[in-house]
Parts: structure tokens; sequence; C-alpha cells
């Protein structure tokens, strides 16, 4: 039908579009229930997010609490939001593989989600 395209018709791509693109939304609202946790300090400090990025808890063990230890409460803070956003990241390019490989799409396509 169109050069290049082989022996796919255009229903047949007009249909994989519409099941890709209700796929996109179902991935994207699932990655707002998935939640990853990133903590630093053996564990002192903890920030939960959602897997698009979204900080939704922090859990900071009160044995740390000295006003001594100010900075470094401050900084183990700042480490378990960056673990939490990582792994965040980590978790949403694991759904978006899993999705393309699913809809039999090129593992290294780039989305514009």
């Amino acid at each position: 039908m169109f050069k290049g395209l082989g022996d796919m018709d255009l229903s047949k791509m007009m249909e994989t579009a519409q099941q890709m693109q209700t796929k996109m939304a179902e991935m994207q609202e699932g990655l707002n229930r998935l939640t990853v946790t990133g903590e630093a300090g053996g564990g002192l400090v903890k920030a939960t997010a959602t897997a698009k990025g979204e900080l939704t808890a922090l859990d900071i063990d009160p044995s740390i609490f000295k006003a001594e230890d100010k900075e470094v409460v401050e900084d183990l803070i700042l480490a378990a939001i960056k673990d939490a956003q990582r792994r965040a990241q980590d978790k949403a390019a694991a759904e978006m593989q899993r999705l393309t490989s699913e809809l039999g799409l090129p593992a290294d396509m780039k989305m514009p989600f």
C-alpha cells in the first residue's frame, strides 16, 4: 500500500496505533499507582515516590534528630529523594520496555510520553 510499510495496510496500522494509545494511557495510569522507596544512611531516611517521580512519603528514623547533625540529616534526605527518583525512572523505563515488547515495537523506540 505505502512504500516502506510492507504488507501492513492502513486499517491494520490504525488499529495498532489505537491499541498502543490505549496501552500507553493504561501504563501512565499504572505508573501513578506503582511506588518505589529510596533510602539513605542505611535506611535511616526513606523517601517513597510514584513511578512517575512524585514524592509521596518521607520516613526519618528519630535517632538522627540531633541539632549538631542537621547538615547530615539534610544530606540524607536529599540522597533518599534522589534514590527514590532514580528508582522511579528505572521503574518507568521498565514498564515502557514491557509495553513496547508487548506491542511488538523495537525496544529502542522513543515514545513522546
